[in-house]
């Protein structure tokens, strides 16, 4: 008899529906506690045999590449046509002439030296002459077989700059030594030491934006003149070869 009555009690507990339900409650414990989690790793693995392949990653990376490319493209064209639009002469590759050092002034180091390039090679005075890391100097003066370049530390020596950064302009001034000076014309130059300096759009003697070098110290209170010494980037004393930028 007592078994027959705890039979009758317990069996609920062999009832399918039971069951059912408890594992439906444990399931939407489990997803609230974990906030989804598990049914997210359940669904990566499911579908995992339908994730893209080798070949679907390829075609996303060339994808990607040919976007930027036209974004390259786009503004390259951009900045092409302000130059248009600005009246900038641009420097034709096809333009450079490649020479070779072949002398340096004994007397004055820094004020000029000799290149085995002259006039029968197109060469003429008052092209620019640059080097690794930057402007050099200018023609000034031309044999059929060679030239003379006169560098940016010479004495008298004087071109247009600007301040990269700021669009300040200035007058490069050569002072016989590897830092010549830049005068600038605003009173109030906003000029930092390691800005860039490189020569003027609105210089008539040399291209724009060839580099020149860096600002290592500034005078802003000589009024009505600021001043700054920069740090050229060509070094004529470790220069052999150099080009000649035929740009008129």
């Amino acid at each position: 008899m007592s078994l027959l009555r705890r039979d009758e009690t317990f069996r609920w507990w062999y009832k399918k529906g039971f069951w059912f339900w408890t594992l439906v409650v444990i399931s939407l414990i489990i997803l609230r506690i974990s906030k989804g989690a598990l049914l997210i790793d359940i669904y990566s693995f499911l579908s995992r045999p339908f994730w893209p392949g080798h070949a679907q990653k390829e075609w996303i990376l060339n994808g990607i590449n040919l976007e930027q490319q036209i974004k390259l493209d786009v503004l390259e064209k951009d900045n092409q046509r302000l130059r248009e639009l600005l009246s900038l002469q641009s420097i034709d590759n096809n333009k450079r002439i490649s020479a070779v050092v072949i002398s340096r002034n004994s007397n004055g180091f820094w004020q000029q030296l000799d290149i085995n390039k002259g006039s029968l090679h197109g060469v003429k005075v008052g092209h620019a002459v640059i080097g690794p890391g930057g402007l050099l100097g200018l023609i000034t003066r031309t044999t059929m077989t060679t030239s003379r370049v006169r560098l940016l530390t010479a004495p008298g020596s004087k071109i247009g700059v600007w301040v990269e950064r700021t669009k300040v302009h200035g007058v490069l001034v050569g002072n016989s030594n590897n830092r010549p000076q830049i005068t600038f014309f605003d009173k109030s130059p906003d000029v930092e030491l390691g800005d860039v300096i490189t020569t003027s759009p609105a210089s008539t003697l040399m291209p724009p934006n060839l580099t020149v070098g860096v600002i290592q110290k500034v005078h802003k209170d000589n009024l009505p003149e600021p001043y700054a010494f920069v740090q050229l980037l060509a070094t004529p004393e470790a220069i052999d070869w150099v080009q000649v930028v035929s740009w008129k």
